[in-house]
């Protein structure tokens, strides 16, 4: 079944119609239940008071959020303008010396944040990498730097270089694991690259002008070595057309995205709700299945906002970033479910594609996906919930392949090869409604807690059966087929089909048969 199989205009609008009711329908008893449990004793922690003229209150249960962009978004505002202003200087009078700048910034950036015993221990583990990767041995790298990352995941190591911190507030903890964790991977990809170099070494001082450009050096993305060499040592920093309007539209974006997320933050409380298991059990279906996914999708704006504020940063710079994440919403197979393509970029660069070659052979898969996800539980911190949410996407993963592989022989390819395209769309979608919510609790698993998404499970599959279940899962069906019909019209502008030659003009109705078939001479009838 092609991508750009179309089914009729008719069904299509149905559901579009059929996901938006749904949408209103579930946003309804999640308001409800919010206006209703604003002055529960277990909200006074994380539900406080927000606009006074309005009388709202406002859910403050997201710490991340609230420190970006309440209390530090001034420092942070603050040492990114330093940036944009320094950079801009430099590559108006020497262009050539512009990552010489972003590092000297940066490094000047985290000594005054952090301190210079903080900069001494980020140089000492780059040193560290660096000498380890001029053995050009790919397997010590990574066992070097796993190691080295591990030292930030376990006592005492993290105590005693946590000790190298110097003052003592609040954003203090946060910056020191952003910029360990992400110099540790900046580090192993300047490793891996450096190995596969054939004609000598990278010097260390590529590797301190990558590791050190302060808009990723706290909070990333990880851009891979190969590509920040490339684009940061470029010469020619001519922009595309409407390139500035470009990124200056994706500012306002954002900017939007962050008040329209205060506005939700006051009048749904989409995250203190869920840690409330006693008023969970109250809830009806429908308030419990859209508080999961209402809680995926703002993960997934939280996750846009905060990249996207760097990224349009680093394209000031002339770099291309790696895109935001892909909404939850368009998700409905597992190997597309990344909230941070920088990780998944670096994590399929240098293990999944590595060891899975073309990922058709299962043993293969199943190999890379465990070493994968063996890398992914080290960066995020063994613990129950993490290694839970590790087997179930691995096995997710897995199951897809396996599924494509037995669906693929006989005689289920002749079956479908003899369906039309708009049937053989219709069954898939059926298939990816299950594989939809199967991501949505394995999701849940990593942003809640472990009781929420049992309970949503319970709702959704043995107490709500059947009404709850297919009426569900009929509104996810319909959002499958709605996500499809936008991949379908992207891939036509993308792929454009050739438009068919003229047709051969025929004669004119009215013209007698003598006319129609003209008697031709042998020899013309030759030469022609």
């Amino acid at each position: 079944m092609g991508i750009k199989a179309a089914l009729p205009k008719y069904e299509v609008y149905l559901y579009n119609t059929v996901v938006c009711l749904a949408l209103f329908w579930a946003t309804s008893w999640i308001l409800e239940a919010s206006s209703s449990s604003a002055n529960r004793k277990t909200f006074k922690s994380t539900v406080r008071p927000g606009w006074y003229y309005f009388g709202r209150r406002m859910d403050t249960a997201d710490l991340e959020w609230m420190m970006w962009f309440s209390t530090f978004r001034a420092h942070i505002l603050f040492a990114l303008s330093g940036h944009v202003l320094f950079a801009k200087i430099c590559s108006m009078l020497a262009p050539q010396h512009r990552s010489l700048v972003y590092m000297a910034y940066g490094l000047l950036a985290v000594w005054t944040s952090m301190g210079w015993t903080y900069v001494t221990l980020m140089l000492s583990h780059c040193i560290l990498l660096y000498s380890i990767s001029l053995v050009k041995l790919r397997w010590l790298c990574f066992v070097t730097g796993l190691a080295t990352l591990a030292t930030f995941k376990c006592e005492p190591f993290v105590s005693w270089q946590a000790d190298f911190v110097e003052g003592d507030y609040e954003l203090r903890h946060v910056l020191f694991y952003g910029g360990c964790g992400f110099t540790i991977m900046r580090c192993m990809s300047f490793a891996l690259e450096n190995c596969e170099r054939k004609d000598g070494n990278y010097s260390i001082m590529e590797l301190l002008k990558y590791n050190f450009y302060l808009p990723f050096f706290y909070f990333g993305p990880i851009m891979t070595f190969d590509k920040f060499y490339v684009q940061a040592n470029k010469s020619d920093l001519s922009r595309k057309d409407r390139e500035m309007w470009d990124i200056g539209l994706q500012g306002l974006i954002h900017l939007g995205a962050i008040v329209l997320v205060d506005v939700l933050f006051h009048f749904m409380y989409i995250l203190t709700i869920p840690t409330d298991m006693k008023l969970l059990k109250h809830l009806s279906d429908w308030a419990v299945v859209g508080l999961a996914y209402s809680n995926l999708v703002y993960d997934w704006v939280k996750a846009a906002v905060m990249f996207g504020v760097i990224n349009t940063v680093s394209r000031l710079d002339h770099l291309d970033p790696p895109k935001p994440p892909k909404c939850i919403t368009m998700l409905y197979v597992f190997a597309e479910t990344h909230f941070d393509r920088g990780i998944n970029d670096w994590l399929c660069k240098y293990v999944y594609d590595y060891l899975g070659g073309k990922h058709d052979n299962v043993l293969q898969e199943l190999v890379a996906t465990l070493c994968t996800f063996g890398v992914t539980i080290l960066w995020l911190g063994p613990c129950e919930v993490v290694l839970i949410w590790a087997f179930c996407n691995c096995f997710g993963l897995n199951f897809e392949l396996w599924t494509a592989k037995f669906f693929s022989m006989e005689p289920f390819a002749s079956l479908e090869m003899s369906m039309s395209e708009g049937t053989s769309r219709r069954i898939r979608a059926a298939f990816n409604t299950f594989n939809f919510w199967t991501i949505v609790l394995y999701n849940i698993l990593a942003l809640n807690s472990l009781d929420f998404a049992k309970l949503v499970a319970k709702r959704l599959l043995l107490k709500g059966f059947p009404v709850t279940t297919i009426m569900v899962m009929f509104v996810t069906y319909c959002l499958i087929q709605v996500i499809k019909e936008r991949e379908r019209r992207q891939a036509l502008i993308d792929d454009p089909d050739p438009i068919p030659p003229p047709a051969p003009p025929t004669a004119p109705a009215a013209a007698s048969p003598a006319a129609a078939q003209p008697v031709v001479e042998p020899g013309k009838e030759k030469a022609e």
